[in-house]
């Protein structure tokens, strides 16, 4: 979808809030971030949740938990 800021460039929805994400950039460095930061970021999140995912059906749980992610 065209014009869609909910979209990232490979298809996918966008997970991170990009207001919160540049201003911690901002604050941290005094650096801009790009627009396209999202997507990426958003598609690093998408593999590190589905390792959790399948660390937690490992486990047999139904529920993701903080230790899933290590």
């Amino acid at each position: 979808m065209e014009g869609n800021e909910n979209q990232g460039s490979g298809g996918g929805e966008v997970l991170v809030v990009a207001s919160k994400l540049k201003n911690y950039i901002r604050d941290k460095s005094g650096l801009n971030t790009s627009g396209a930061v999202m997507s990426v970021l958003s598609e690093k999140l998408r593999t590190l949740c589905d390792n959790a995912i399948e660390n937690a059906k490992r486990e047999g749980r139904k529920t993701v938990m903080d230790r899933d992610f290590t």
